[in-house]
This record gives structure tokens, sequence and C-alpha cells, in this order.
């Protein structure tokens, strides 16, 4: 999209986050992705025009592995993609930021607002799935498990294209940033939206009820959209995740 910034974005290592970034007033928006998919999708396509329009500063970015950003994906972890963001978060924002979460984003935005308080005016989740790498190790079938005891990774079949890997070090790993195990309060305190389709097939909708109770804040409001999908991208979708964030950036005065 015209009006957007392009770059590459080294983390550190020599992997490079591939990245677009749109100038304009704060708070900006940060969107975050999900598993395995990129910052070209409808939603993330969306916030862009939707911030350009308001004069409002954008960033959208593939985590390592996904997308055009370097690495591979095998090597990804939730730790290492959170990292990525912080990464991005850090060196390519300024001032507090709008964090919208898509799915694996959504847990990826969880956890940067625990790392990065102060940077965050508010979160807004779609079909946020924190924990979900405990909800694969649950449903994975016998041979699955044998697939990744043996070889330290398995293909998954999906209903969005190509199968993906699964691998041991990414269930392993997961287990480190667990938000909703042991029933404590996630200690955020900015204001949280949780946007969820009741007929969504990869995350249930009532995970967003237990976010929202488990999130110490008192602004927190969850949204189920009764005939909604996992993508929430369809034309009134989007345009409920619009008002969500002009409602958002109206009460903190932008």
């Amino acid at each position: 999209m015209s009006g957007e910034e392009t770059g590459r974005l080294d983390r550190g290592d020599g992997v490079e986050l591939a990245w677009r970034r749109r100038d304009g007033r704060g708070p900006g928006v940060v969107f975050l992705g999900g598993f395995n998919s990129d910052m070209t999708g409808t939603k993330a396509e969306d916030l862009s025009a939707f911030c350009a329009a308001e004069g409002r500063a954008f960033l959208r970015f593939d985590y390592s592995g996904h997308g055009t950003s370097g690495g591979r994906f095998v090597d990804g972890t939730i730790g290492r993609w959170a990292e990525d963001a912080a990464c991005a978060l850090d060196r390519l924002t300024e001032g507090p930021q709008l964090l919208v979460g898509s799915s694996m984003g959504g847990w990826i935005a969880l956890l940067l607002a625990l790392r990065r308080p102060e940077r965050v005016a508010a979160l807004v989740g779609i079909a946020a799935a924190p924990d979900f790498t405990a909800r694969i190790v649950g449903a994975l079938p016998a041979e699955a498990r044998e697939v990744i005891e043996r070889e330290g990774v398995w293909h998954r079949p999906s209903e969005y294209g190509a199968p993906y890997p699964i691998t041991r070090a990414l269930l392993e790993e997961g287990e480190r940033h667990m938000l909703l195990r042991g029933g404590g309060p996630i200690p955020i305190s900015a204001p949280v939206r949780l946007l969820h389709g009741q007929r969504d097939p990869d995350v249930p909708w009532k995970l967003s009820l237990g976010v929202a109770e488990a999130v110490a804040g008192e602004d927190v409001q969850v949204v189920l959209v009764k005939d909604g999908d996992h993508r929430l991208s369809r034309p009134q979708d989007l345009a409920l995740l619009r008002r969500t964030l002009s409602a958002l950036l109206a009460e903190d005065g932008g």
C-alpha cells in the first residue's frame, strides 16, 4: 500500500525482520500476526488503510521464518517470536502503542504487554490464542507424537494451505510462556479488547473469556461474533475491528 516505508531490521544475530511502517501521530498501532501467517493479510492491509485515513502511525512486520523475513520457520518458538516483536517495538516505534494481535499474535501481544508495560496503550486480541502449544500437545494423534519424538518435527495438515511444521522445540519452549495455567492473574493494566468468533474451529471462543478473567486490569471487554470464524476478516468483522480501535484511541485522547 502506498505511503508505507519498508525495510529490514537485523535483530542482532544476522536474521533480518521484514517490516512496513507508516508515519503518523500516536499512539501508534502495531499489528502482530498469527502462526505461519505474514504481514500482507486482509486484517493487516485494512489496519494500514485505517491508520492512513486517521493519520495514525502503524507498524507491521513478519516474525523470523514468516513471510519475507529471514530465518527458518522450523527454528521458531514462542519466545523467539516474542523477542522479534520486542525488537520491532523497541527499534521501529516511539511512545505508547496499541497492539493488535491475531491468533498467536494475541499471545505475543500479551507477552509484550508484560515485558513493556510502559509502551502499551491498549491491546486488542482477535481470536487470541495464548497457550496454544499446550492445546496442540493435548490434541496430537499418537502417530504425530511418535514422529515428533523420533524426528523432532511433524507436518500438520491445514485447511488454510500446505501442511506446516510442528516442532518439538516449539511445544517444549512454549511451556515457558504459559499465561493461563495455575489460575493466577495476568498483571496487565492497559485496556484490553478481545474479539472472537463463536464458529472459530481453531481457537475456542471461551478462551477469550478466560483471558478476560485472568487479566488484572478492570478495563477489559470481550466481543463475541456469533457467526464469526477464526480469521474474522469479513467486511463486517473488519468494521468491528475499526470501531474497536477508534473507541480505544478516542479514550486515549488520540
